[in-house]
């Protein structure tokens, strides 16, 4: 039975949702799902805007066929050749062969590499700023490479003012019904699965990001519809300032993260006492995380959110704690930059994981490092105090 919306007169969503995956990419946990959107456009001409994941192939194809209600299918348009938006174009074509595909150059390449090689001659190949009429609507095209693969392009719908962004302004989350943004509570439910969508899978390509909102400031956007997650088309201008922000590296909000690892809660109990410090001198936005059990996702989405991190981590096998190093390992490859860092250490006897921090840091761009990280031997002592609390005072001087 057929499951889809209606966004305007003659523009469907076909998408799905599905609520089994653990991980997204088998990496980032997804508790709440995640859906794959596609668009189906009724004009003169009939035009599939992307497909799904092959894990919703049978909501998909009754979306699609209930859509076209008997109408042959006349245009696929091919934004994202991931297979979690690919996966179906073969069987697209089995249903309807004399569909035209259109993507971008790249694109067309990639379809010989997941299907067979004479798949891209059947590929129409579209430019920066190619056109494709469909009766009342004229679709305009605009390549994003890099957001977040080199072949993406995204389309623009000049009768309806509509983008479709791909990859771009998507989130993790199955949806429930309600698709569009003004339908849901996004602060509560959707800020956070948006901030680590973009920071862990788009984080890395800033300034490709930002050559993509130039495109789009340009246009005259009253809907976005992303592959991932809900419609906007109320909002907009809170997504576009947060992909700004994120884009740019600026810090979401004043705010202090600490990630800490702790063998035995020695570590954990310093930076425990340097929070109550923090709220003593009116810091109010503190999230701590222990990074032996949180996922780096959440990790990297935080280190984007706040102006402030305080990292600390004992000394394991005369280095750092192995998920610290894989913590930091993860901020150089989505190259988080633009933060102040504090660094704290624990060693019974060679504490050398500052040390390494700062060497960590000293990798990425624009972090500033306080001075004399703290040192802990074992557990923390009243010589470690005055440190503590020189620290705090620091930080929350700079929040105020």
């Amino acid at each position: 039975m057929h499951c889809t919306r209606k966004i305007t007169e003659d523009l469907l969503w076909i998408g799905g949702s599905d609520r089994r995956l653990a991980r997204f990419e088998n990496l980032f946990p997804i508790p709440r799902g995640v859906s794959y959107n596609s668009y189906l456009l009724l004009d003169e001409k009939t035009v599939l805007i992307d497909t799904a994941d092959e894990s919703i192939s049978r909501q998909f194809f009754e979306n699609l066929e209930y859509g076209l209600d008997g109408r042959a299918l006349d245009y696929l348009i091919i934004q994202h050749m991931e297979p979690d938006h690919c996966a179906l174009i073969c069987d697209v074509i089995r249903r309807w062969p004399d569909v035209k595909l259109v993507c971008s150059a790249k694109a067309a390449g990639m379809l010989g590499q997941f299907f067979t090689p004479d798949m891209a001659e059947r590929a129409i190949t579209a430019a920066e700023g190619d056109k494709l009429l469909t009766g009342r609507h004229t679709l305009h095209f605009f390549m994003a490479p890099m957001v977040h693969w080199p072949e993406v392009m995204v389309t623009y719908d000049e009768l309806s003012k509509t983008l479709f962004s791909a990859d771009a302004f998507g989130t993790f989350g199955a949806l429930s019904g309600n698709i569009f943004d003004d339908e849901i509570n996004f602060d509560a439910a959707w800020l956070a699965d948006t901030r680590r969508y973009y920071t862990n899978i788009v984080g890395k390509f800033g300034a490709q990001v930002q050559a993509l909102l130039k495109k789009a400031d340009l246009l005259d956007i009253e809907i976005i519809c992303p592959l991932h997650g809900p419609i906007w088309r109320e909002n907009i201008a809170l997504l576009l300032e947060k992909y700004q922000q994120w884009s740019t590296y600026e810090p979401e909000e004043k705010a202090v993260m600490i990630a800490c690892c702790s063998m035995y809660g020695n570590t954990e109990n310093a930076v425990e006492v340097l929070a109550a410090m923090l709220a003593d001198r009116g810091v109010r936005n503190i999230a701590m995380y222990d990074v032996s059990g949180t996922d780096v996702s959440e990790l990297i989405a935080e280190s984007f959110r706040c102006s402030h991190i305080v990292l600390a981590s004992p000394t394991y096998n005369g280095g750092l704690h192995p998920k610290m190093e894989s913590y930091l390992a993860d901020m150089k490859a989505v190259t988080v930059r633009n933060r102040t860092v504090a660094l704290l250490d624990n060693g019974t006897w060679a504490p050398v994981a500052a040390k390494h921090m700062a060497a960590r840091m000293e990798e990425l761009k624009n972090m500033t490092v306080l001075e004399q990280p703290i040192s802990i031997k074992s557990v923390l002592g009243d010589k470690q105090l005055d440190a503590l609390s020189a620290l705090a005072d620091e930080i929350a001087s700079q929040l105020s």
